[in-house]
């Protein structure tokens, strides 16, 4: 069954438990997997390399490849834990909202996450001060290159939230004339009369006058198309 098909309360609530269920179990597994990889899997190979009689990689020490892997199980169980995370804020979300305003919060949430991880790691890496220096100047450089796509998703949360106009609406934006067929976090998609659909960009939305039409008008206009 998918996400949107899902409106009982009991069944939402199942779902909010299996989520909360992931998200601990992937943050759990990933501080048990950490422990073991550099408590006991790298001090074991490192004594079994000293232990070697080839001395051709004598120079090459197994702990250097450490962060390699911390990088890389960070990475990866980052990835999950966030996944696991949005997914709590969306299933709770639908308690009170529909899948449209909690799917858009959820979008909203995973690019917050994935560019937090990213800059968290990089700063990790370099460490100390300086970590700290490359882990904010990451974090800048991530939020420049999704500001325009994360202003657009939150006109879009406006547009959700506040609803100046719904699904089968009949509106006329930026020019275009027709009826709302759906609202996503990026854009309003507008059927026109001649059956194409505008696909409108949100920020455009917010920053122009909308006309919203009354329902008789509405329902000549769909007539009048459904006749030609």
């Amino acid at each position: 069954m998918k996400d949107e098909e899902i409106v009982s309360v009991n069944e939402i609530r199942k779902k909010i438990t299996e989520s909360i269920g992931r998200l601990v179990l992937y943050i759990v597994i990933f501080v048990v997997i950490e422990a073991l990889v550099n408590n006991f899997l790298f001090p074991y190979l490192e004594s079994l390399r000293l232990n070697l009689v080839s001395t051709s990689v004598s120079g090459i020490g197994i702990a250097s490849y450490a962060p390699y892997v911390n990088i890389l199980l960070s990475l990866l169980f980052g990835y999950f834990i966030i996944q696991a995370f949005v997914s709590v804020v969306y299933w709770n979300l639908r308690l009170k909202y529909d899948h449209s305003i909690a799917a858009s919060m959820r979008s909203v949430f995973r690019l917050i996450g994935i560019g937090a991880l990213v800059a968290a790691i990089a700063g990790a890496v370099a460490g100390g001060a300086s970590g700290v220096a490359l882990g904010g100047f990451i974090g800048i450089v991530v939020g420049f290159a999704s500001q325009q796509v994360l202003g657009q998703a939150l006109d879009g949360l406006f547009i959700l939230l506040s609803r100046p106009f719904k699904i089968k609406d009949h509106i006329s934006v930026t020019g275009d004339e027709g009826i709302v067929e759906e609202i996503t976090t990026l854009f309003t998609y507008v059927q026109k009369q001649d059956g194409t659909v505008a696909i409108i960009p949100n920020n455009l939305v917010i920053g122009n006058k909308v006309y919203l039409y009354p329902k008789q008008t509405q329902t000549a206009t769909q007539t009048k198309g459904t006749n030609q």
